[in-house]
């Protein structure tokens, strides 16, 4: 045995391993594993044997002979004729006990170093060129698919790997490739079999899967790294629902907002993506941005075909302070005033609708995100609301200020008519002269302005800026199309969209709100009819085809208190989440990474 002196560094050592183990007390298992294993008798006699064999080499010893089998071989047999000596019988019965030739040949081979493993020797004559190389695969099988697609070559009509799922039990291998053909799984041939014929074979398989492979992955397929890419889905997808997924078991379910990390997109169809933060780093595959975009390219000319109403939709906000007889100083109306003829109205209303399908055609699928970190000094981001007129965004916003007025605040407009009796500068607007205000226009300081009964009204950028400097957070309500005046890395808005509902929950819902109508009309102050809730679910419809790629969440105002109380958590959420997911272009002034893609598979493994 080793003296404590001899064997101090060993110990030390394990000493050591073990009080660093202790402080992981979050992986306990892991702890108590490696605990019994360091524990354990036969370690520590590697350990003792260890050590002697370093003090032994540090005498750097060389044998004496390298050959001491044969020469024991060759004196046992002159020993034989010596017979008449006891001492001679006895050391041949020694050199002929099996345990010490072994003794002897172990000598002899390290020696001679003659234990490294030897190649068998090249055949003669040449390889034939046909010949495919073969090798053979062996994976453990567990209750998770191997993470692989498979599909019949059409030439060849052989199994062939169509892809490989990132994170799957085939891409941690490292050992089965895109392109490798399959001959036998478990010894059985897969010669002139299906895709789907190969399930029940995987299925029966017990504790290990063979395969049988003919490698033809290339250098591009070997040299394929992961794609660093974050994106936020614009639409919901279920491939229960999708008839053209190629396999649903393969496929990833997700909803509108989901962050989802791309690692794929060699497949100009199929990308594959993982949820984020799920603990899952397998992934799935979800349509592509150029499949999505086709899909509803093809749905879209449809509506080019349907009667479209041309009565203009409702400018004015649902009067809820008339009804709850509060009203909060800042809290104006739109400013999208302009007033036309009924007729250059409809003109307008078609030539627009028109230009709406057309840019809808390539609807926004996937928008590009990286994680924004807020600091404690960093500003608020401003939240901006949306939505047609009459679906309760100025309620929403009178709501959230109410509830909380530290927290919250709005804008002061600025306006161009005459001050009234009860009215405050800086309070209730801003008034300015009629050139102030066109200056302020052509060096473009309003986000949103426009022109009612011959008066400017308009929200500045430096109003919303003085909010935000208070430490509020900003509420804004702007029409879709001008919300690219604050989409930058300085607001980092949070948009939402105010939904209308069903026109039947409209009907139910808005029985005695009230709204302003146009000034000829004879009655100032009148309820929504039918056809005003038939206008106001079309704009709703146009606006979401058309800017949703802009939308953080979408909000069904039915009942206003259930859309405040969701508006108001989403809200709160931002707020004191650690990370946020923002778009890319506000760091990036031109996209990060080029989003390629390729073919269409059949079958999962």
């Amino acid at each position: 045995m080793l003296s404590r002196t001899e064997h101090r560094g060993v110990c030390k050592l394990l000493l050591s391993v073990m009080s660093g183990a202790e402080s992981h007390t979050d992986r306990e298992e892991d702890y108590k594993f490696l605990h019994s294993m360091l524990m354990e008798k036969k370690v520590h006699l590697l350990f003792k044997i260890h050590e002697r064999l370093k003090r032994f080499e540090k005498r750097s010893p060389f044998p004496a002979q390298e050959r001491a089998a044969s020469l024991a071989s060759a004196l046992a047999e002159e020993l034989i004729y010596e017979g008449w000596r006891d001492e001679a019988n006895e050391l041949v019965v020694l050199f002929s006990k099996p345990h010490f030739k072994s003794l002897l040949c172990v000598h002899d081979a390290v020696a001679q170093r003659d234990f490294e493993p030897a190649l068998p020797p090249i055949p003669d004559g040449d390889l034939e060129e046909e010949e495919d190389s073969v090798k053979i695969v062996s994976l453990v099988k567990t209750k998770e698919p191997l993470g692989a697609t498979i599909k019949k070559d059409k030439s060849t009509g052989a199994i062939v790997v169509a892809r490989i799922m990132r994170g799957g039990a085939a891409d941690k291998s490292g050992l089965i490739h895109e392109g490798d053909e399959l001959k036998e799984i478990n010894g059985v041939s897969l010669e002139h079999r299906k895709p789907k014929e190969i399930l029940p074979l995987l299925a029966c398989s017990d504790g290990e899967v063979k395969f049988k492979i003919i490698p033809g992955y290339s250098k591009e397929n070997m040299s394929s790294e992961k794609t660093k890419l974050f994106v936020r889905a614009l639409f919901d997808y279920d491939p229960i629902e999708d008839p053209t997924v190629p396999c649903k078991e393969a496929a990833l379910a997700f909803k509108r907002g989901d962050v989802l990390q791309i690692v794929s997109t060699e497949d100009d169809t199929w990308w594959q993506a993982c949820h984020l933060g799920d603990g899952n780093s397998q992934a799935g595959l979800i349509p592509s941005k150029q499949l999505h975009e086709r899909r509803v390219a093809l749905q879209r000319p449809r509506a080019l075909f349907q009667p479209r109403p041309v009565k203009p939709p409702v400018t004015e906000d649902v009067d809820y302070g008339a009804i709850t007889g509060i009203h909060i100083a800042g809290l104006r109306k739109s400013f999208r005033l302009g007033r036309k003829s009924r007729r250059a109205r409809e003109a307008a209303q078609c030539r627009r609708w028109s230009t709406e399908v057309y840019s809808t055609m390539r609807s926004p699928s996937y928008v590009e995100v990286i994680p924004y970190h807020r600091k404690p000094k960093d500003r608020r981001r401003l939240v901006i609301l949306v939505g047609p007129g009459g679906v309760g965004v100025s309620e929403l916003k009178r709501r959230l200020v109410i509830s909380d007025p530290d927290r919250y605040g709005v804008s002061v407009p600025c306006t161009t008519r005459e001050k009234r009796q009860q009215e405050r500068e800086g309070v209730d607007y801003h008034f300015v002269t009629v050139h102030m205000f066109e200056e302020h226009i052509l060096n473009q300081r309003f986000v949103e302005y426009g022109l009612y009964r011959g008066h400017y009204y308009g929200t500045g950028v430096d109003s919303v800026r003085r909010v935000m400097a208070e430490g509020k957070v900003c509420l804004l309500d702007l029409h879709p199309s001008k919300i690219k005046h604050v989409y930058t890395s300085e607001f980092k808005p949070y948009v939402v969209f105010v939904k209308p509902p069903h026109i039947e929950e409209l009907c139910l819902t808005r029985r005695r709100a009230k709204f302003v109508c146009d000034e000829g009309h004879a009655n100032q102050v009148r309820t929504f009819s039918e056809e005003d809730f038939k206008n106001m679910i079309d704009l709703g419809e146009t606006m979401e085809s058309q800017y949703s790629h802009l939308f953080d969440k979408v909000i069904v105002n039915g009942d206003i208190a259930t859309a405040f109380r969701d508006l108001k958590a989403s809200l709160e959420k931002i707020g004191e989440a650690e990370v946020q997911w923002v778009p890319a272009e506000w760091i990036y002034s031109t996209p990060a990474k080029e989003w390629r893609s390729c073919s269409h598979l059949t079958g999962w493994i």
